[in-house]
């Protein structure tokens, strides 16, 4: 039997190479490159566990800074400047308009640039697939399971690339090594054709995939009936969206067959059938125990504010174990340790390199809702006009928030709890359980304070650490950094609740108690009153909830807030078409070198004129590639 490695899949006229193995998580363990035949990798159902697992490990790991596109590159986190090695990362790159066709970043096509290639991985599931059969000893409901993990794996990474890509080539089954020239320069399919080969797949997936996890030391991170219904969803909410639905711009964008790749026609009714499925997705996650986190008081004496910031912050890192919200956080990448370190203030007596590296924007800090619950340009009580000066805390509502009689920027005071929850500042408390609520920790950022800027090798530059991927849990008074594991999440419930919100306000004439319910679910967690009685009490616009432009603006900000840093504001902005919107605002914060008062809260642009356009919204295919296999035409613009 040939090795593994012989039959390559000779997709694009390029040779693949063999699969990288990268490094798994506790529980899944994989095939070792390169060593496997045929022959013993489906022999025995010890070894054929191995090929599964190294199926799941070309999953994307959304817990790498700066390789996975929904991180640093797009425009809510920024990185020390001050550190060569992370000035060259390709996430950094994206960010600051490198992006290109001759040898892309994060180049998930070809492996290339910090990118996997996940057409080695669709290549990997397809063996998987063709070979199942032979494994002699393992059990027949043990079979159709991993075929539906397989199955799963295998539509997820072609969703993945269609993310990046919009077009791409549907590969259902691997091409053999003596394959036809001309059936080996395969072609990109409509947009259209490859959601519906996904649904098709998932579908097909989830008659045999478990309704949750039972033996949660073993198998936490394997692909569920939940999981595989809210990827449904989340494929077909992309196919309703502006950027792959009635879009003009690509009008021309066609393949050597004349076959047009993206419709410029839009089509209302997949409103309609992503409204299904995300309904789906919420009952098959309900029923299956699914529920937005709350945090539980054990023996901590704690406010009633320390313990919704507990609550807000514990939706992304407490584990899937301990926390029903989460529907999906693979476990294929052992943790986010490394994006945790980059992300904590300097609490540590033997300080280096590797933490306070990457930090809000400061437009992400003015995102984030008053305390009245709506945006600080609408709220004529909060005085947008002077957020940059600064002021002295005096008043009780901040006794949680910000330390007492301390001097910080009027941005940050009265502002709603996910603030405090996902952001720390200069002045601000940052709670941890390794401390009583009384002994929280004062950030001090200004150049040469504890948490400012010390050693040129870590610090933050805009001054907001973004505490929301910090667990409460990791250890504060160690000499060294000592992180609680776990693994950011793919998708939680308040995802899909904010996901059923924009589908029925799309397919509405105009927005209703139903449109309101979703959203009002997700604030409410928040300590936040419902939509349309903030905005009638507060807001300079009180009907804004009333019209469907209003809640559709409403509904976006809604999810910029509440998923913000977990990677799927990059996705969001492409799929609406705003991108261009936010991405070319300039990358601002506070002067990190300042030491005085006065020269810190100056606020200093540190990236301008990236030049995000139309063509950006899709990703370049390498310049080679197309080379190789001319029927793969270029992204537009490209």
């Amino acid at each position: 039997m040939k090795n593994l490695n012989i039959k390559i899949l000779k997709l694009f006229a390029i040779l693949l190479g063999s699969a990288t193995i990268y490094s798994c998580s506790d529980y899944l363990d994989v095939v070792p490159d390169g060593v496997a035949t045929l022959d013993n990798a489906f022999s025995n159902r010890i070894n054929s566990e191995k090929f599964l697992f190294s199926c799941y490990n070309m999953l994307p790991n959304q817990n790498d800074p700066f390789s996975y596109p929904g991180n640093v590159g797009g425009d809510e986190i920024w990185w020390d400047i001050d550190v060569s090695s992370l000035n060259g990362r390709s996430g950094s790159r994206i960010a600051v308009n490198d992006q290109n066709a001759s040898d892309p970043f994060q180049n998930y096509w070809d492996g290339r640039r910090d990118g996997r290639n996940l057409w080695v991985g669709i290549r990997d599931c397809n063996i998987f697939l063709e070979n199942i059969e032979k494994v002699p000893d393992l059990e027949a409901w043990e079979r159709v399971r991993w075929v539906s993990e397989v199955k799963f794996i295998k539509a997820y990474l072609h969703y993945f690339l269609l993310q990046l890509y919009g077009p791409i080539p549907i590969v259902d089954e691997n091409l053999q090594v003596d394959a036809d020239p001309a059936v080996v320069r395969v072609y990109r399919e409509p947009a259209d054709s490859v959601i519906s080969y996904v649904v098709r797949l998932i579908d097909e997936s989830m008659e045999n995939l478990p309704d949750q996890i039972e033996e949660t030391t073993t198998e936490m991170g394997r692909i569920t009936k939940p999981i595989a219904a809210s990827v449904k969803a989340k494929v077909l909410v992309w196919g309703a969206s502006p950027l792959l639905n009635g879009n003009s711009f690509y009008s021309n964008f066609k393949d050597n067959r004349g076959v047009q790749l993206i419709s410029t026609v839009e089509d209302k009714t997949k409103w309609n059938k992503a409204l299904d499925a995300i309904v789906e997705a919420i009952n098959i996650s309900e029923e299956n125990g699914h529920s937005l986190f709350h945090f539980q008081r054990g023996f901590e004496t704690m406010s009633d504010a320390t313990l919704l910031k507990y609550t807000l912050r514990g939706a992304v890192c407490e584990r899937p174990v301990d926390n029903p919200e989460i529907i999906w956080a693979h476990t294929a990448y052992n943790n986010a340790n490394q994006f945790q370190n980059y992300c904590t203030p300097a609490f540590f007596s033997n300080e280096g390199g590797g933490i306070q590296e990457l930090s809000a924007t400061l437009k992400i800090a003015e995102q984030y809702y008053t305390n009245h619950g709506i945006p600080i340009d609408e709220d004529p009580s909060w005085n947008f006009a002077q957020r940059y000066e600064t002021r002295k805390d005096t008043g009780s509502f901040h006794q949680y928030y910000i330390s007492k009689g301390e001097t910080t920027a009027n941005l940050n005071y009265f502002r709603e709890p996910r603030f405090y929850a996902h952001l720390a500042f200069d002045r601000s408390l940052y709670e941890a359980l390794a401390q009583s609520e009384d002994e929280a920790i004062v950030i001090k950022n200004k150049s040469g304070e504890s948490q400012g800027l010390v050693l040129s090798n870590h610090h933050i530059i805009t001054g907001y650490f973004i505490k929301k991927l910090v667990s409460f849990r990791s250890a504060t008074t160690t000499s060294s950094p000592s992180p609680w594991r776990f693994s950011i999440p793919l998708i939680r419930l308040s995802d899909l609740y904010l996901l059923r919100a924009e589908a029925l306000n799309e397919i509405k004439d105009a927005p209703d108690n139903e449109v309101y319910e979703w959203v009002d679910a997700v604030r409410t967690r928040a300590g936040l009153a419902g939509v349309v009685d903030s905005w009638q009490k507060y807001s300079s616009v009180p009907a804004k909830p009333t019209t469907k432009e209003g809640m559709r603006d409403i509904i976006k900000r809604e999810r910029m807030i509440e998923l913000a840093f977990e990677g799927q504001r990059f996705f969001d902005l492409r799929r609406w078409k705003d991108a261009m919107t936010y991405m070319n605002q300039p990358a601002r914060g506070w002067d990190f070198q300042g030491v005085k008062l006065d020269e810190y809260y100056q606020v200093v642009t540190y990236f301008k004129n990236r030049n995000y356009t139309t063509k950006d919204y899709l990703w370049p295919l390498y310049t080679n590639t197309i080379i190789k296999n001319s029927n793969l035409v270029q992204n537009p613009g490209w």
